[in-house]
């Protein structure tokens, strides 16, 4: 028993160890991200400011409606985007994993090769044009919507785990595809919905390449790219003043920087506890079932 308890001690002080280290990198980045530019620039990065200041926040939030409607931009397009992709990445897996489906494994080989294979950044941009998604909400969701092939045949492999008889007995009470797949298959594959529900949120939250490419309406930026902007900005600005040789004036480029990822990852470090006694169970099973 006291060699059991010693083993427990152990485990428990390796483990709150790497926690402690984990989360060291991001009490650095609030600590610079609230301390003012000059001593960052004299002292370095350091975990005790020798001066704090929120001028990087006062910053970011100069014109507050706009970066209030970018966050709102990149939660709408988050939660849409990522409900529509899970729903289509769902029926996909659940057709892949109907052996009564013809050709399914050629079409798993198809969507095998896209993982290889991609047809570069102009076509896309033209296609994109073509189909009308430009400076409008729709070019922010639709071009990330086609679902991952990765997540794709985790939902399909861990689809194949469950009994043929449940399909086969719906289908003798009646039921039908739509019925079967969302009133059995959905349901009991909740971790690993859940798990590529958290990829495809990171991936709409995070992205500002769609913006970039499609968007030039400054009333659609998401928080991404708006925050991307404002540092391209401020070292435009930190550039000129030193050409300009006013070397006494300092806008806050490493402490906005760092203020902006502690604004970005808000909603997604909230979202990420509810999910994640759902995430290693579906990740595993799916990856090795079938």
């Amino acid at each position: 028993m006291k060699k059991g308890l010693i083993s427990q001690t152990i485990i428990y002080t390796c483990i709150t160890l790497y926690s402690a280290m984990c989360l060291l990198p991001m009490i650095l980045v609030l600590m610079i991200s609230i301390t003012d530019e000059d001593a960052i620039l004299k002292n370095g990065y350091s975990l005790f400011p020798e001066k704090f200041s929120l001028y990087a926040y006062k910053l970011i939030f100069t014109g507050g409606s706009q970066v209030l409607q970018s966050y709102m931009i990149s939660i709408f397009v988050t939660v849409i985007g990522t409900i529509l992709a899970v729903l289509i990445t769902a029926m996909a897996g659940y057709t892949l994993a109907n052996k009564s489906v013809k050709y399914r494994n050629t079409l798993a080989l198809y969507f095998f090769i896209t993982m290889i294979f991609s047809a570069g950044i102009v076509p896309w941009y033209l296609m994109n044009r073509s189909l009308g998604l430009t400076n409008n909400i729709f070019a922010l969701i639709i071009p990330s919507l086609l679902f991952s092939p990765f997540n794709l045949f985790l939902v399909r492999n861990f689809m194949n785990g469950v009994p043929d008889s449940l399909r086969e007995s719906a289908t003798i009470d009646g039921a039908n595809d739509l019925t079967i797949a969302f009133r059995i298959y959905l349901p009991l594959c909740t971790p690993v919905l859940a798990t590529i529900a958290l990829f495809y949120g990171l991936d709409y939250w995070n992205n500002w390449w769609n913006a970039i490419m499609l968007i030039d309406n400054k009333d659609l930026y998401p928080l991404q790219f708006m925050l991307l902007q404002m540092k391209s900005e401020i070292s435009m600005l930190n550039e000129m003043t030193m050409l300009g040789g006013a070397n006494d004036v300092t806008l806050p480029a490493e402490s906005v920087k760092m203020a902006t990822a502690i604004v970005t990852i808000g909603p997604i470090i909230f979202l990420y506890p509810y999910l994640q006694k759902y995430f290693v169970k579906g990740l595993v099973i799916g990856s090795v079932k079938g």
